[in-house]
């Protein structure tokens, strides 16, 4: 029996399953990620740390599972997608992983969006932000010591492939998935914006190659094989971002399927048939899908997940969260249950680390509308509430781009989906069915699918997908509070803009 192998190197950590070729899930294994804060807005990675954590879950993967190496067709890795590893010429990183969060590039933000904004938005199909483009000239300007060793930029994904299959920097690549991020792709082309490049003074030998994700990029090196357990002369396949490969594992490979990560990020998607940057708003990114002839129309709250886990430890159980009375997760949305909808609810703000989308990096969160009559459980409320509220204003620059879009429904994948209410309220903003995916395997599965394409199992995504893919649980949205939460997504705009005006 064929069967491949899908890993997600994320923010939380290194997840990987190994899947037969009919898509059942035979092992799974995690190693948790290691952040570095060293500073004030620093976050960062060791890449070798990455490749470490990766080649333990294969080995894992493949010991649990007890399969031969040999049965293996390809192995496809997915990762994090808007930091970058600056790689000398033998391949090895000179840089750390500076990471999506890692906020030191602000003022090459501000740079690039006064000096060529909506052309980096038209060409390459999102503003700058904590991505590639400011990251890169972050190195170049302030670090050029380090940077004058650098001969292309990669991320994670791409860093452990390469590494796996012994590759230089001359073999450096990016799938296409991750372009939008990058600040200097011509995306609906696929390929480099020479003009661009030009105006920030960036050589374009730095950056790598673009592939297509079910590309074979490389082979398992004899010596990665004793590390991590696999047959030397495996294939290696080029995968793609991590949320690229979320909307994948939830079967997002057909135009009007919506996509919610509900994880570190809150992720809402639209799979359309159509490149239309977002210039006027400058809300939604458009990537290009893993599926040939795709796109998502997308825009993500940077730790909105984060924010359950803040409320408990720090609100609910006042940073006592690990004692023996603390409140779980099931208490706290029990009561929120009980705190119904109604006019006066207080709304919640949640860019605790400023809003990405558009971007507003000063923004911060708050309560608004609290009464002394507020529970534990309305505030609760409000933090899982603003998700679907901010969604909302995402679904309506959605359908500013595209007006006859139809929005079919909302799969959901990520720990979030397994909160009814949560799922509910999404449902009752955004006006559509949100569903489950039955046993969703997460960007790590959607890797795997690129590994068989890769490797000639299946023929193509839809396919695979249609026979991977299984959806659970439906949550129909309630008719009766369409005008409250449209009137409700109107409210939490307003406070948003005024909020953004105190932070200016």
């Amino acid at each position: 029996m064929r069967s491949a192998l899908g890993l997600d190197i994320g923010t939380q950590g290194t997840k990987g399953i190994l899947v037969s070729e009919q898509g059942e899930q035979l092992a799974a294994a995690f190693r948790p990620s290691q952040l570095h804060r060293p500073g004030p807005g620093i976050v960062e990675e060791h890449p070798e740390q990455q490749l470490t954590a990766a080649c333990e879950v294969i080995g894992e993967c493949l010991g649990e599972s007890k399969a031969d190496p040999a049965s293996v067709a390809a192995v496809a890795i997915a990762g994090q997608m808007a930091g970058v590893i600056g790689i000398g010429r033998d391949g090895r990183h000179v840089t750390p992983y500076d990471s999506w969060l890692d906020t030191r590039c602000a003022p090459y933000i501000a740079r690039m969006d006064e000096e060529a904004g909506e052309a980096i938005i038209k060409s390459a199909g999102c503003p700058p932000s904590f991505n590639h483009g400011p990251k890169m000239l972050w190195w170049r300007h302030e670090r050029p010591e380090v940077f004058r060793e650098i001969r292309s930029f990669v991320q994670p994904g791409g860093y452990v492939a390469m590494r796996l299959s012994g590759l230089s920097a001359a073999d450096a690549f990016i799938d296409h998935t991750y372009l939008h991020f990058s600040g200097f792709a011509d995306n609906a082309r696929a390929r480099w914006n020479a003009d661009l490049c030009d105006q920030f003074d960036l050589d374009m030998a730095l950056l790598p190659r673009i592939v297509e994700p079910h590309r074979i990029v490389g082979e398992i090196t004899a010596s990665m094989a004793a590390q991590c357990s696999l047959k030397a002369g495996t294939p290696v396949v080029a995968g793609c971002g991590d949320t690229a490969a979320s909307f994948l594992a939830c079967g997002a490979t057909a135009e009007g399927i919506c996509v919610d990560v509900a994880g570190t990020a809150s992720v809402f998607a639209a799979t359309t048939s159509r490149y239309r940057p977002d210039v006027d708003k400058k809300i939604l990114a458009c990537g290009r899908s893993a599926t040939p002839g795709l796109w998502h129309s997308y825009a993500y709250i940077n730790g909105g997940g984060m924010n359950l886990e803040w409320f408990r430890r720090q609100i609910a159980n006042r940073g006592k969260s690990e004692s023996d009375d603390a409140l779980q997760f099931e208490d706290l949305e029990r009561m929120a249950a009980e705190a119904t909808a109604h006019e006066d609810a207080p709304l919640f703000l949640p860019h605790l680390e400023g809003r990405v989308c558009p971007s507003e990096p000063n923004l911060r969160g708050a309560w608004v509308g609290l009464t002394r009559g507020t529970s534990l459980g309305a505030l609760y409320r409000a933090v899982l509430e603003s998700v679907a509220l901010e969604y909302g204003i995402y679904q309506r620059a959605t359908a500013a781009l595209y007006p006859d879009f139809q929005f079919r429904e909302l799969r959901i994948t990520g720990g979030g989906e397994r909160s009814v209410l949560w799922n509910q309220l999404k449902a009752d903003v955004l006006n559509m069915a949100v569903v489950q995916v039955q046993g969703a395997g997460g960007a790590p599965l959607g890797a795997a699918m690129l590994a068989c394409l890769g490797a000639g199992v299946h023929d193509d995504l839809p396919s695979a997908a249609a026979q991977w893919i299984v959806t659970g649980q439906r949550f129909c949205h309630n008719s009766g509070l369409s005008e409250y939460y449209r009137k409700r997504v109107d409210r939490y705009e307003a406070a948003l803009r005024a909020m953004g005006e105190l932070n200016t």
